[in-house]
């Protein structure tokens, strides 16, 4: 039985583990060919040959989102690999890590780090993402906002907040660009899920576990695979008249 994406090629930012590996994996079980993107090489070769284990195809390019020229050699490499770009997923981003203070004790050169890779790496990967999928006809794009894109945040890191938001908006502007050129543009918001980019909040104090889960009436914290999913959906014919859109994928967080 054919899957939702049997024939698409899809590339995926942030590739390397995370929501990122799952989604490549999600691709590609569905038929896709998948391009996984990420700075960390290791990373990314070892979701490549997690695909290929799984009977899919794949290819690793290696790029930094927030700068132009990698992005636009990211895009070129997937069409020159497999000729199109079906589906992109606009994934890659960083939390700040342990550099968390106050808004007025914020340091410029965290807050720019993180805006340059969350915000205008989405920003640039829809840039020449976009071009390839008009000369096609169409496609479907989905980046990685966050539930602090829809709500504030107790967590100290301004930049994230900042940038997530920023994410909400630039979906649902270029999906309105977009719209009539047969382009849909998505975005997937998550709670909290259980990623290497959450483990140095987790280690860093032990009891922040449980407040965090105490904050999504589901009782839990996401998987992984569980953002892949709601990307797939997305992406597929399933939802062909949704565009921008938010989807929460929270477990309850942003209902409350």
């Amino acid at each position: 039985m054919a899957g939702t994406l049997e024939g698409k090629v899809a590339l995926v930012t942030g590739g390397s583990s995370g929501i990122g590996r799952a989604t490549c994996l999600a691709f590609a079980r569905e038929g896709a060919k998948v391009v996984v993107a990420d700075v960390n090489p290791r990373g990314g070769q070892e979701t490549v040959s997690m695909v290929k284990e799984a009977g899919g195809e794949a290819i690793y390019v290696q790029a930094d989102v927030s700068r132009a020229a990698d992005v636009e050699a990211m895009v070129n490499r997937a069409v020159q690999a497999y000729g199109r770009l079906d589906c992109a997923h606009n994934n890659a981003g960083v939390s700040g890590g342990g550099r968390r203070a106050p808004m007025h004790e914020y340091s410029e050169e965290d807050w720019d780090r993180i805006i340059g890779i969350n915000l205008k790496g989405v920003w640039l990967c829809m840039k020449y993402e976009v071009p390839q999928m008009l000369r096609q006809g169409g496609g479907a794009i989905v980046n990685t906002a966050s539930i602090m894109g829809l709500v504030g945040s107790w967590s100290r890191n301004i930049a994230y907040n900042a940038s997530k938001h920023g994410v909400v908006g630039l979906t649902k502007t270029a999906a309105l660009e977009y719209a009539q050129s047969g382009i849909r543009i998505n975005a997937v918001c998550p709670g909290y899920i259980r990623t290497p980019i959450l483990d140095p909040l987790l280690s860093s104090n032990p009891e922040i576990e449980g407040q965090i889960i105490a904050r999504h009436p589901i009782g839990r914290l996401g998987r992984p695979e569980e953002i892949a999913e709601a990307v797939v959906w997305l992406c597929s014919d399933a939802a062909s008249f949704v565009t921008g859109h938010t989807m929460t994928v929270d477990g309850g967080y942003v209902a409350q």
